[in-house]
Order: structure tokens, then C-alpha cells, then sequence
């Protein structure tokens, strides 16, 4: 079915092909079966999350060749599943200027396959927009409100997520918003690097997450490092831990809270090389 964010969806398969995205009509059930799991299902816990987590944990014992710690579990799938449902609502924002509103009834996700499935209602747009006029367009003033728009849809998807995660992750409140800050940022700031539009994602993402905006943790938190022979190495900080390090402790990521800036630069230059 095509919709005003399906254009977006197809940009992102473009550069992300283990990502793909179909829109459901409204009448059309959402996949079931084989690996697809409902994101009310994961927000419900139980058999549902369970089913999902144990994908994560013999995936952790297969690449490491070591247990996960549970929370350590819980908190990789929720990265695998926040990072990708936050594209659902940033990209076509960044790209149309469309947000979509899209609670946890209307996804499914089948990891595995990477595939995703949405029913996307109403969503917010410009007054300028063409898709202005077609049922479900909420027309807001302007860019603010519209930021405003991509704030309260992520909020409405991940909220009971997070409620569902948060207790096998050993966290809550403000370090569970603060991973949602980051799946935010740096899926849409990955994207636009492939999309080759990533200095117009920073500026937005700074503007979307100033850090101010509850129930966020934190900012954007971009910054740029100096290299070697005196390049700049855009890094930003981010507010939680992926907990990487339990796993690989000599191997954390650039952004990671735990990695000076010395390690980041040597890190940052060896990616720029290869």
C-alpha cells in the first residue's frame, strides 16, 4: 500500500537492504508467524518478549562464545528493536517533513528476516505539504511543532515498550529514556550518513533533542575531535551504555561514555583509514 511515508521507507531500503518495510492498508492483518513478533506484544512481556530475548541470547553465546549476562540480553534486544521502530518515525521527518504516529498496535517486526510492518494512520505535516490534504494529515504550524510531533510519536511507540524491558534490564526512568535519546540519534545519524546528507541530520537532531524535552535524557550530544594531522572527527556522547563491554571490554564503541577522547580519535582514524 502506498501512504505519505511510504517514499521514506523505500529511500531506507535503498541504503539499508536488511531493512524492509511494508505499509499495511487498514483492513489488512498484520504478519504472523515465523518470526514476526507484534510490538504490543513485546510491550505486554511475557511470552512474547521472552521468545524475542532468547533470539538475542543464543546469538550472544554464538558470536562471543560466552553467556550474556540477562540484563545484558534484554538490553541488545531492545536496541534491535528501538533503533529500527525509531526510523519508522524520524526518517520520513527528516526526508518529507511527515510524522507518522504509529503505537505499538499498529508494528510488527520479524528480525530475523529484517523485515518491519506498519499501519500508518494519521500523521503530522506542514501546511505546505501536498499530503496536507489527505485523511489522517494533522497540520501543525511549524518546523517546532512539528519536532514537537516527532517527540510525542516516539514517546506513544517506545513508552510501553521501555515498561516492558526496563525490569529485565535492571533500569528504569531517566537511564530508559536515555537509551531512547540514543536509539534516536544515532539511527537517524547512520542513515543520513549513508543517505550522504549527515552535517543537515546533526543540525536537526540538535534541534529535535536539546535537551530539554521530557521525557528525554539528554541532548544530541554531538561534538567534533580533532585527528591526527588535524581533521575533523565528528563523535557525539551518548547518555547510556550498550553494555558492549561486558562482553568485549577491550572493544567499546566511539560514542561510549566509557571511551576517552584519546581512544575515540584512534578509533574514529582507523574507520576514516579503512
Amino acid at each position: 500500500m502506498t501512504s505519505p511515508v511510504s517514499a521514506a521507507y523505500t529511500r531506507l531500503t535503498e541504503v539499508c537492504p536488511d531493512l524492509v518495510i511494508t505499509v499495511l492498508g487498514q483492513d489488512e492483518p498484520a504478519p504472523r508467524g515465523g518470526g514476526w513478533v507484534g510490538a504490543a506484544e513485546l510491550a505486554a512481556g511475557g511470552r512474547g518478549l521472552d521468545t524475542f530475548l532468547a533470539w538475542d541470547e543464543d546469538q550472544i553465546l554464538r558470536d562471543y562464545g560466552q553467556p550474556g549476562r540477562p540484563d545484558v540480553v534484554a538490553s541488545f534486544g531492545l536496541h534491535r528493536y528501538a533503533w529500527a521502530a525509531c526510523l519508522l518515525i524520524t526518517l520520513p521527518w527528516f526526508l518529507d517533513r511527515r510524522v507518522p504516529r504509529l503505537p505499538v498496535t499498529d508494528v510488527s517486526y520479524d528480525r530475523v528476516a529484517g523485515r518491519m510492518a506498519v499501519r500508518a494512520g494519521s500523521f503530522a505535516c506542514l501546511p505546505d505539504d501536498p499530503a496536507a490534504a489527505l485523511p489522517g494529515a494533522v497540520v501543525v504550524a511549524d518546523e517546532e511543532a512539528l519536532r514537537a510531533e516527532v517527540r510525542a510519536a516516539v514517546a506513544e511507540h517506545l513508552e510501553p515498550v521501555l515498561g516492558a524491558f526496563g525490569p529485565r534490564m535492571r533500569r528504569r526512568g531517566r537511564a530508559l529514556w536515555g537509551m531512547a535519546t540514543d536509539e534516536i540519534v544515532e539511527g537517524l545519524w547512520y542513515v543520513a550518513g549513508l543517505l550522504d546528507d549527515e552535517e543537515r541530520a546533526v543540525r536537526e537532531l540538535e534541534r529535535l533533542l536539546p535537551g530539554t524535552t521530557k521525557p528525554y535524557a539528554g541532548s544530541a550530544a554531538f561534538r567534533v575531535l580533532t585527528g591526527p594531522t588535524g581533521e575533523p572527527l565528528p563523535t557525539r556522547d551518548r547518555a547510556s551504555c550498550c553494555m558492549y563491554y561486558t562482553l568485549r571490554p577491550e572493544d567499546t564503541c566511539a560514542t561510549c561514555p566509557r571511551t576517552c577522547d584519546d581512544e575515540r580519535i584512534a578509533k574514529l582514524t582507523a574507520a576514516a583509514a579503512a
